[in-house]
């Protein structure tokens, strides 16, 4: 299991979790890649204010301090540009005066109906308030800004979801299978199929495909919020007992599972490889924001 892995594990709180993932409409994608600081920083802020906002509705969960980690992530299969943020989400929150958990439903979190407009006004409001409203394409505001939702039934399989996001690239050495006058070849896979393809690029339009996925210097792609956020001072294992005693039928420990043996293959030969050593990086990945 890898740190990165095992760092979020540590945190899995009992109950059910939420997977989301907030898009934005293709005519908002070039006014976003040329404006990368703030327009990413202003999806953080949009979706996470939305879905405090929904969260607190009596009809759906009715608490104010939900807990959120959105990852950013902006390429495609193809390294197309396609900024979106993905979030895991705790089925619930903390009640008002902080002593209670109040739970969503199993397998509904919000509505992702009443999530996009409200997702696509804060956004707008953002650029309006760094006067950069104009520079926006009108019919970005008359268009779904599609969000989705999946539940899981534990942690356990939501946070492998989510932990290569951090700090998977735009596309890894062992997807690139050619490199001929000037081509680059590499595999992708359609959705909803698990056949590989391949692609052929020009090497000038491969290297700009990839780096338009370099973030801006310094900028934190995971974000924490609400009760997840460092500065909250209720600590997690307060919060944990809080859900095991108001929810002890829904709190059963999952027995892990092992994980699977690393296996690797030579890309010249076919061989099969012998792991010789692990290292991992130092960097930190990671941030808080409110």
């Amino acid at each position: 299991m890898t740190p990165m892995r095992q760092h979020y594990l540590d945190q899995q709180l009992p109950g059910p979790y939420f997977l989301l993932t907030f898009t934005v409409p293709e005519p908002l994608r070039p006014f976003i890649r040329s404006h990368q600081r703030l327009a990413y920083h202003a999806l953080f802020q949009a979706s996470a204010t939305a879905l405090k906002r929904l969260a607190k509705d009596e009809r759906f969960i009715g608490t104010d301090l939900p807990g959120c980690t959105g990852v950013l992530h902006t390429w495609g299969r193809q390294l197309q540009y396609h900024p979106h943020i993905h979030y895991i989400v705790p089925g619930g929150g903390l009640s008002q005066d902080r002593t209670a958990w109040r739970p969503s439903r199993a397998n509904f979190f919000v509505p992702v109906k009443a999530l996009s407009p409200v997702y696509r006004t804060l956004f707008k409001e953002e650029m309006r308030q760094a006067g950069l409203l104009e520079h926006v394409a009108p019919q970005v505001w008359t268009l779904p800004w599609n969000v989705h939702s999946q539940a899981n039934h534990n942690g356990r399989s939501a946070f492998p979801y989510l932990a290569p996001y951090v700090v998977r690239g735009a596309i890894s050495n062992s997807r690139i299978v050619g490199l001929t006058d000037r081509t680059v070849t590499f595999t992708y896979r359609k959705p909803g199929s698990a056949r590989p393809r391949t692609i052929n690029l020009d090497a000038i339009e491969f290297i700009r495909r990839f780096l338009q996925h370099v973030l801006p210097d310094g900028f934190m792609k995971v974000r924490h919020f609400g009760f997840l956020h460092a500065s909250c001072a209720i600590p997690l294992d307060t919060i944990r007992l809080m859900i095991v005693q108001a929810h002890p039928a829904d709190c059963t420990p999952t027995p892990l599972t092992p994980p699977a043996p690393f296996v690797a293959f030579c890309p010249i030969c076919g061989g099969q490889m012998r792991v010789v050593a692990r290292l991992w990086t130092t960097h930190r990945t990671f941030a808080d924001t409110s």
